[in-house]
């Protein structure tokens, strides 16, 4: 056996660690003296506090590590491992993003001296909105969740025998906007008009074209909304994008193109 001193050395972790780990029932010690309260724990435990702290290192919070350990099933473990793998690899992914961003943005802004420079190259115009049929599902949702609903439409392609026209998109129907919690209909357009479960009629639009990963749609949808401003007009209905160029493409994020809509009309 080895007293808490012992066994905090061994596993590099400290005894405060250990007591808060005892407390939330993530790791018991194997025996505590009832005289003294010395804590003692056993040489197996080694393994499960490494295995405790290798799930720390993969980005598991510590009641996802409590639920991990309970696991007996390896295929349900296995699953639980690669969706963390996945989650992980969308964060690199987006990292990438970012710094891909920040270099340009320096550059930008050593070239031009405005730090705002790279934020302001949008040009607005004022034009109908194509006519579209759609298949759409309109929920409570947040961003992260669009790829679930995208999901639910096109399993209904085959299966309505549909015929897509390769663009996609997404409306939102709340005044303010929340990451986590939004109305939004996504919609998938097709060709046929009678299999459609809406028909998008044209609107005026203020209109513009994003290029660029989709974290920084909020510098198009600013332009537009100052140029609406600024131009006597007033909105008249949910903003739209349209996702032309994606990573279904098979193109960088970079290189990715959405269409911005604000329905609108003069003041």
């Amino acid at each position: 056996m080895l007293q808490i001193g012992e066994f905090s050395k061994i596993c590099q972790v400290s005894v405060k660690t250990l007591r808060h780990y005892d407390k939330i029932g993530l790791l018991a010690p194997a025996e505590v003296d009832r005289f003294t309260g010395y804590r003692y724990y056993r040489v197996e435990q080694i393994d499960t506090m490494n295995y405790i702290q290798r799930l720390k290192r993969y980005g598991f919070s510590l009641e996802e590590i409590q639920h991990l350990i309970a696991i007996s099933e390896p295929k349900e473990l296995a699953a639980r491992l690669r969706q963390q793998k996945e989650k992980l690899e969308a964060g690199q992914q987006e990292m990438a993003m970012i710094l891909n961003e920040l270099r340009t943005h320096i550059s930008v802004f050593e070239r031009t001296g405005d730090i705002m420079t790279v934020q302001k190259g949008y040009t607005i115009e004022i034009k109908e909105s194509p006519a579209m049929y759609v298949l759409a599902k309109r929920a409570v949702m947040g961003v992260d969740e669009f790829g679930k609903y995208y999901g639910t439409l096109f399993e209904r392609v085959p299966k309505e025998g549909v015929t897509p026209t390769g663009l996609t998109g997404a409306r939102y129907y709340d005044k303010e906007f929340n990451h986590e919690s939004s109305d939004v209909e996504v919609f998938v357009e097709i060709r046929e008009a009678d299999k459609a479960d809406a028909a998008i009629e044209p609107v005026t639009c203020a209109v513009t074209m994003h290029h660029g990963a989709y974290s920084t749609l909020s510098e198009a949808y600013g332009a537009i909304v100052s140029w609406i401003i600024e131009n006597g007009y007033e909105y008249a209905g949910a903003p739209f994008e349209r996702y032309i160029k994606t990573q279904f493409n098979s193109l960088s994020p970079e290189d990715w193109e959405t269409e911005v809509y604000f329905p609108v009309r003069r003041k």
